[in-house]
């Protein structure tokens, strides 16, 4: 019997905000436990190593932070003298963002129906937003992020891997789908070395147009 190539029923991007007494509060919440992390001594910017790491050694100056939530990725980038944009589809994320670095630009934005008009050196996806863009829209997502990058550019993403959810091979199969090349895998984002674990960081490439 033939395996069907039905994609499964999209599904709406879910946001990670709950509204209380009128207000969302739930942008502040989130940067509590971050800074709670950060006092302690831990580096909380990972992601954001990572990246500039990426860009040292194959050039290249402007970062689209993809599901940036409170803008914790962009606004260290952006710090580091690199031209960031960031793009969540919760409000409440984008307004705790906005207050913390007001000189940034900061969009509003349902990822499967990104259109920028701009393209991007890198493509980061940090915090697991490939397990919070709704069941089926994943395929979208990435082809949406996929014409955001430049050609030789990178598409970054870092999620848990975790038994009846988004695989890391379904990923690599959509990455795939919108015309992004494996470039290299890792266990988290200090590059430990891939073995099958709970968790990878992966890094897809957008090969240059072939010439006609």
């Amino acid at each position: 019997m033939a395996e069907s190539d039905e994609r499964p029923e999209r599904r709406p991007e879910r946001r990670r905000s709950t509204k209380r007494h009128g207000t969302y509060e739930r942008g502040d919440d989130y940067d509590v436990r971050w800074e709670q992390l950060s006092a302690s001594g831990v580096d909380v910017h990972g992601e954001a190593n990572f990246v500039e790491q990426l860009l040292r050694e194959y050039g290249g100056q402007r970062v689209l932070d993809a599901g940036c939530g409170t803008g914790r990725v962009a606004i260290e980038l952006a710090a580091r003298g690199y031209d960031v944009v960031g793009v969540d589809i919760d409000p409440t994320m984008l307004d705790t963002a906005r207050r913390k670095a007001s000189h940034l630009r900061f969009v509003l934005g349902d990822l499967s129906r990104l259109a920028l008009d701009e393209t991007f050196d890198v493509v980061v996806m940090a915090g697991n937003v490939m397990l919070f863009v709704g069941g089926g829209n994943e395929r979208d997502v990435l082809a949406r992020v996929a014409a955001h990058v430049d050609d030789g550019g990178f598409v970054v993403a870092g999620f848990q891997l975790e038994r009846n959810r988004y695989s890391i091979s379904a990923y690599d199969d959509d990455a795939a789908a919108a015309g992004l090349q494996l470039h290299e895998r890792h266990a988290t984002w200090d590059r430990e070395p891939f073995a099958a674990g709970n968790y990878a960081v992966s890094v897809h490439t957008k090969p240059p147009a072939k010439p006609r």
